[in-house]
Parts: structure tokens; C-alpha cells; sequence
């Protein structure tokens, strides 16, 4: 069976929309958790905050996770 090109694309748009965003989130995660330990370190109390702050981010992958889903359903006539 022949694959249109155009099938091919529309799945690394979707690949692309969940890992750009998972490589972003990965990136403020690193860089907010070493923020939270420093805090931690010195104010055990900001346990909830820094645990906000750490799961914050992820909404974005499950944002690239809902936009690759929404470019293959739409775009790839599933």
C-alpha cells in the first residue's frame, strides 16, 4: 500500500507539537525544581509551593499531547 506524503507530514506535525512541548517542559522543570531544593533547603514550609510550581509545567505537554491529537484527527481524516 502507497502512503501519501501528506500523511507522513501530518504525523510529524503531531510528533513535534508533543516534543517541542516536552523538551520545554523538561527545561523550566530542571530549572524550577533547583530553585525549589535551594527554598526547600532553607524553608522546609514551601513544600507545597515548590511542588505547584514543579507540576505546573506539565500542563504544557499534556497541551501538546491534546494538539497532536486534535492535527490527526482533523488533518488525517481519522
Amino acid at each position: 500500500m502507497e502512503i501519501e506524503i501528506g500523511i507522513g507530514l501530518i504525523a510529524i506535525g503531531a510528533g513535534l507539537a508533543v516534543g517541542i512541548a516536552a523538551v520545554g517542559t523538561a527545561i523550566a522543570q530542571a530549572r524550577i525544581g533547583a530553585a525549589g531544593m535551594g527554598a526547600l533547603a532553607e524553608r522546609p514550609e514551601l513544600l507545597g509551593a515548590v511542588i505547584l510550581l514543579v507540576a505546573i509545567p506539565e500542563t504544557m505537554v499534556v497541551l501538546g499531547f491534546a494538539t497532536a491529537a486534535m492535527i490527526i484527527l482533523l488533518l488525517g481524516g481519522g
